[in-house]
């Protein structure tokens, strides 16, 4: 027998689908909520009410357990009959210092910085300027550089949001055969760490500007690849250090507009070698209408930084005006794939 009531609830409207879409924004709150007051790491010891956790965190008991119940409905927490609240696999990965965390990444995604930024995204479409410029007064990056704190916590956010990507990118291309790898614009180093460790033999140099490297020292000697990797700042748009093998751009490029991207790869490309090569780590977006997460996170790109996604063409046709010939594409199992080219 056929459920009626399921099928008519399995049925979505255009109408319907369209006033989700539009209320999307308030599950981007509510996890800011959940993530601002450390409620995953309040349940870690047992569930509890929204009335004892209103106690720890100094919020309103009702208003703080609509939230929760609404959470709950998202599979973020577990109500039982006793109204107590308890841990999911979904925020588990919200509890601070936990493997996999991605709390500071929530945080930064969905606080302030960022939504004042898209707030402004109607700006972006009608000038090609940032929102975030047009909210905060200056460049997301020099924003970044005079907020150290909040630098710091950007850090975090992409090893959260891009983790994942690194192993993927590790198993999916030969690093064995380089005796050097520069990573260029590589923050704290997990991405160099997570491929040093996978093949023993490279050695790395990890350059990036000094406010972000600063934190770079823990990270690495906690990967125990202190003597593996040297540390060395500086700015991508001045100068690359000389005499790697490869040369490693993973989510740089997408940044930053072309006159930026041709001076990072004219950089690049003054400080090779004969026979090294340059490693773009990008999502290559697909043509036409073919779904790929990267025609959202495009978005941000405009809104942020200025900076863009591109397809598989137009990363050929950046580095043909660079001075490099793009040889091949290696997907992965992320969503990223590597971009092998060479100097022409």
């Amino acid at each position: 027998m056929i459920d009626n009531g399921a099928a008519k609830m399995q049925t979505v409207t255009p109408q319907a689908q369209l006033m989700k879409m539009s209320l999307a924004y308030g599950v981007s709150r509510l996890l800011h909520v959940a993530a601002e007051l450390n409620l995953a790491d309040y349940l870690a010891d047992g569930p509890h009410t929204a009335e004892e956790l209103a106690l720890q965190t100094g919020t309103h008991a009702p208003s703080l357990h609509r939230a929760m119940r609404a959470l709950s409905d998202l599979g973020m927490f577990k109500e039982d009959r006793d109204h107590r609240f308890s841990l999911t696999p979904l925020s588990e990965a919200l509890k601070s210092g936990a493997s996999g965390s991605v709390r500071s990444t929530v945080l930064m995604l969905t606080g302030d910085l960022f939504c004042r930024a898209m707030d402004n995204l109607l700006y972006s479409v009608q000038t090609g300027k940032t929102g975030f410029e047009q909210a905060f007064g200056m460049s997301f990056f020099d924003w970044l550089e005079n907020h150290p704190e909040q630098a710091s916590m950007f850090s975090e956010t992409m090893v959260g949001y891009h983790g994942p990507e690194h192993a993927a990118v590790a198993s999916a291309y030969d690093f064995s055969e380089f005796e050097t790898i520069i990573d260029v614009g590589g923050a704290t180093g997990n991405f160099l760490a997570t491929i040093l460790a996978r093949h023993p033999q490279p050695r790395g140099i990890l350059f990036d500007v000094p406010h972000v490297v600063r934190d770079a020292p823990g990270l690495i000697e906690s990967c125990g690849l202190a003597n593996r990797i040297r540390i060395e700042p500086g700015s991508f748009f001045d100068h690359v250090p000389t005499g790697g093998d490869a040369y490693l751009l993973s989510q740089i490029i997408h940044d930053w507009d072309e006159g930026h991207c041709l001076n990072i790869l004219a950089n690049c490309k003054r400080a090779m070698k004969p026979g090294s090569r340059l490693l773009i780590v990008e999502r290559v977006l697909t043509d036409g209408d073919a779904r790929h997460p990267a025609k959202r996170l495009d978005i941000s790109m405009l809104v942020l930084t200025g900076g863009q996604e591109r397809t598989e063409q137009e990363y050929r046709e950046l580095l043909d005006k660079a001075g490099f010939r793009l040889a091949r594409v290696v997907p992965t199992e992320s969503t990223v794939s590597v971009i092998e080219a060479f100097p022409a």
